[in-house]
């Protein structure tokens, strides 16, 4: 008994879970809304919880960063936003410092394909995966959700919707804007049919699932009409479930 309780402690250790400390994820397919930052504010725990918004894959737009506070003006957070071009004379703090000081991180949409890489470059990827392992939680649609999985579709490639590789904090393959773009949901299928994605989970806007430790824990959507899907492959076809979702109000 002793052996087992032993193993089991070194397990959950390794898989980088603290213990009594959840993970959690949460991804939609798009589409920025004060509903789903509720539910990010619950999942902190926190009465006002600090929420950074990174609009990296925007190219930090000002836009973006104002729609940002406008959204959550009135809701029970301290909003941040992280940018990423920045110069050491107008920031004084590390990424590392700053991000892994808040409850959540909220990641917004854009460009995938330049936001991964510029992650990497400054070292802000291996920052989130800290900010996982000490139970900040971690969102976003569009870029912001994709970012998530181990590989999905993008459009940051000129012409056509490509492969992009994401973080692979969530063990899955992923597809955003599911049914509001039409070459989506058949690209995808292909892809898995054709052994490129793992099977995965794909979301409409305004429709996301909180992943816990990795695993599906509440679907939830703004309307009937707004879906997430897991999709796999099953004696060679693909198939779609359709995932029931609590309806936000």
């Amino acid at each position: 008994m002793k052996r087992l309780l032993l193993l089991c402690f070194v397990s959950v250790c390794i898989s980088g879970i603290a213990l009594g400390q959840d993970q959690y994820i949460f991804p939609y397919g798009g589409g920025q809304n004060k509903l789903f930052i509720q539910e990010i504010i619950k999942l902190t725990g926190k009465e006002r919880p600090k929420i950074c918004y990174l609009p990296t894959a925007s190219g930090d737009s000002e836009r973006g960063i104002i729609n940002w506070y406008e959204l959550v003006h009135d809701l029970s957070v301290e909003p941040y936003v992280q940018r990423v071009w920045i110069s050491s004379y107008n920031q004084k703090v590390s990424f590392e410092e700053m991000l892994l000081g808040m409850d959540a991180i909220v990641v917004g949409g854009g460009n995938t394909l330049n936001m991964m890489a510029i992650w990497k470059a400054q070292g802000i990827d291996v920052v989130l995966k800290k900010a996982l392992e000490k139970g900040i939680v971690l969102a976003g649609g569009s870029a912001g959700s994709l970012c998530w999985f181990d590989n999905g579709t993008t459009d940051s490639r000129p012409i056509e919707l490509t492969v992009v590789e994401g973080l692979g904090f969530l063990p899955f393959s992923h597809s955003p804007h599911y049914h509001k773009e039409e070459f989506r949901r058949p690209l995808y299928h292909k892809n898995i049919e054709n052994g490129i994605f793992k099977a995965g989970y794909a979301m409409d806007d305004y429709s996301g699932i909180i992943f816990r430790n990795g695993e599906p824990f509440k679907v939830v959507s703004l309307g009937e009409e707004y879906n997430s899907y897991f999709v796999s492959l099953e004696d060679g076809k693909v198939v779609e479930e359709k995932l029931e979702a609590v309806i936000l109000k």
